[in-house]
């Protein structure tokens, strides 16, 4: 589409009475846009935006709100503007981009599989980037920028071997559910035994860093997770698509034209690259991936992958959390990590509820 279409586009009357369509004016490009998800979706950016501006002004020297927006917008003091554009920034910007980059994984994995369960937490996806994280701590003690090569390594090696492992006639969703869930369990054995392995001191630096955590992030740490999404988010976008189709089954995904298994095996490489730079960035933060995409849906009450939704909940959840840790006692700092993996557990509590009351489990 040419720059007058886009500049020119009209919204169309509504299909139905929670979608418009908006098309170019050639007619050949149209965008069918929920509006209970467009609401939410800028609800939940209102939401992350508030709460950042809190955690701006949380720490030992404590800013009121309406500072952090005077710095923000280059009108603070030199005091406020280094705690806040040095110090406390990048480690928002890094939560921001974390959780976004976790949410759109969850929401990619749990689509291709269709199972809710279907999350690189659960498949081991997550834990694979920590081996490849953990290896490169472990053998070199080096950390930042080799850390992140690592576990985007280890993430993708991980993901290629449930892919192969579960192939059989082609790749299904509960069966990549359970080989990944296996080869979690493999995988968190190896973390286990490197750890024993260890020096003392090496121990406590990669310990530190798998129990995810956003302390210390800078803007280099920033950078990687956003170079890591600015290269999956437009791909992402050229096959989300087909992602609808996948969803109706493969015999229906083939039957309009879609090629079933390369486009798999294509987004659940964009996937798992989404949830490794986020790894990469502040370690594996937990249940995130498994509850961003469930709450978008929950909130959209939309069918279907809820991308844009899913990422801006995880955008959310991670903001949230580590807020929550820096506002406890600072004899008790908890990573952020160790939040969602408490709201996560609390989370799966409340799912198996129902089930559990109607006699299902």
């Amino acid at each position: 589409m040419s720059l007058t279409e886009s500049a020119t586009t009209t919204p169309a009357p509504p299909a139905t009475g929670r979608s418009l369509v908006v098309r170019s004016r050639s007619h050949r490009l149209s965008l069918r846009l929920d509006v209970r998800a467009a609401w939410v979706c800028l609800l939940v950016v209102a939401a992350v935006v508030g709460i950042g501006i809190l955690a701006l002004g949380t720490g030992e020297y404590t800013i009121s709100p309406a500072d952090v927006v005077r710095t923000l917008l280059g009108n603070g003091s030199p005091q406020t503007d280094f705690i806040i554009n040095q110090l406390r920034l990048p480690r928002l910007l890094c939560g921001m981009l974390v959780g976004a980059a976790l949410g759109l994984s969850g929401a990619l994995f749990q689509s291709l599989s269709r199972n809710p369960l279907g999350s690189p937490d659960i498949v081991g996806f997550t834990y694979g980037s920590a081996t490849g994280g953990l290896l490169v701590i472990l053998v070199s003690g080096t950390s930042g920028a080799a850390v992140g090569a690592g576990a985007v390594v280890g993430g993708l090696t991980a993901a290629l071997l449930v892919y192969v492992l579960a192939w059989r006639h082609g790749v299904h969703g509960y069966r990549l559910v359970l080989v990944g869930i296996g080869v979690s369990a493999l995988l968190q054995g190896v973390n286990a035994y490197l750890l024993a392995k260890a020096r003392f001191t090496q121990a406590a630096q990669a310990m530190v860093w798998l129990n995810g955590s956003l302390n210390g992030r800078g803007w280099g740490d920033v950078a990687t997770v956003a170079v890591g999404l600015a290269v999956v988010l437009p791909l992402v976008a050229t096959v989300a698509g087909r992602l609808k189709m996948l969803e109706m089954g493969d015999d229906v995904a083939g039957g309009l034209g879609v090629p079933v298994q390369r486009t798999r095996l294509q987004l659940l490489v964009l996937a798992t690259g989404a949830c490794a730079v986020a790894t990469a960035a502040a370690g594996p933060i937990p249940f995130v991936a498994l509850i961003a995409p469930q709450l978008a849906r929950r909130l959209t009450r939309v069918a279907g992958p809820n991308l844009p939704a899913a990422t801006l909940t995880g955008a959310l959840l991670v903001v949230a959390a580590d807020y929550a840790a820096q506002r406890t006692p600072e004899t008790a700092q908890l990573p952020v990590g160790v939040v969602t993996a408490v709201v996560g557990g609390l989370y799966l509590g409340l799912l198996l509820r129902g089930p559990r009351r109607a006699g299902r489990i």
